[in-house]
């Protein structure tokens, strides 16, 4: 199944049930906005990416105390249903329709998948609390929504590496959205919109095919350019102490070098044909 075909389906089954996923984000909107929506794909589509997802060992491994996690945006080293999947999630309908559920007139979707792609938690891996970096890599646009597709069949609520909202700052108590099998997540991301992964605590691999959204105009006018904040979690005194740090030092660096001293390598560098 071809990409277009891909995004006909995601286009209609969301378009279905889109007066409910109004309502969804409309709820939540105030805080930190999002919707999920479940059986995205047909099942035999979503389990084969789930079949043909790469490997921890065939991802770059992201570790430290900020995170623990595998990624991959470099989707020509991996099966072209997993490219293709990543792609219908960009078609311009489906932005277009994404976009009247987020009430978002202004939304461009990412070719370079920066900071998108393939992300894979198995055991004992982690996201800490963060807000993501606020524009794109041009420091153009501003980073508007993240969507997030799960591909792991039966992963069930105990296994962790659920999806972790902090409507009301990382200091209080999270909101947590199951990472279910052919399940989408849509969030807001804005200055407010902390968000975080809990640990994975089975023998087993959390996959998703991730996406984001910019805009010209960011989803709110308090809304300043900022790096990617990470916070411990709330008993978590001395891990806040030196992420603070490490935040208000990347900060200031940015200030200085407005797109950073290097790019960010995360991007999807495609073969030139």
């Amino acid at each position: 199944m071809d990409k277009q075909a891909i995004s006909d389906i995601i286009y209609n089954h969301i378009l279905a049930n889109k007066q409910s996923l109004i309502k969804q984000f409309s709820d939540s909107e105030k805080t930190i906005g999002y919707f999920y929506i479940d059986n995205v794909l047909p099942e035999e589509l979503a389990l084969e990416c789930a079949k043909v997802f790469p490997k921890p060992e065939e991802m770059k491994m992201l570790k430290s105390i900020k995170e623990h996690k595998h990624v991959s945006a470099q989707m020509n080293k991996h099966d072209k249903l997993l490219e293709a999947v990543i792609y219908a999630f960009q078609n311009n309908k489906v932005v277009k329709l994404i976009g009247e559920i987020c009430n978002i007139s202004s939304l461009y979707p990412d070719d370079s998948l920066y900071a998108g792609g393939l992300s894979l938690m198995a055991k004992d891996n982690f996201l800490n609390p963060h807000l993501d970096n606020s524009h794109d890599a041009e420091r153009e646009r501003w980073r508007v929504l993240n969507l997030l597709y799960y591909v792991t069949p039966d992963w069930e609520q105990q296994n962790g590496g659920h999806l972790e909202l902090w409507p009301n700052g990382p200091k209080k108590e999270a909101v947590e959205l199951q990472s279910r099998f052919n399940r989408l997540i849509v969030m807001a991301t804005h200055s407010k919109s902390w968000h975080s992964v809990n640990k994975v605590t089975v023998d087993g691999s959390r996959c998703c095919i991730s996406n984001y959204y910019f805009s010209n105009i960011a989803l709110r006018e308090t809304d300043k350019f900022h790096v990617t904040k990470f916070r411990g979690r709330p008993n978590q005194t001395l891990t806040n102490l030196f992420l603070d740090c490490d935040s208000s030092l990347r900060m200031l660096v940015r200030k200085v070098f407005k797109k950073g001293v290097r790019k960010n390598p995360h991007i999807y560098n495609k073969p030139k044909k």
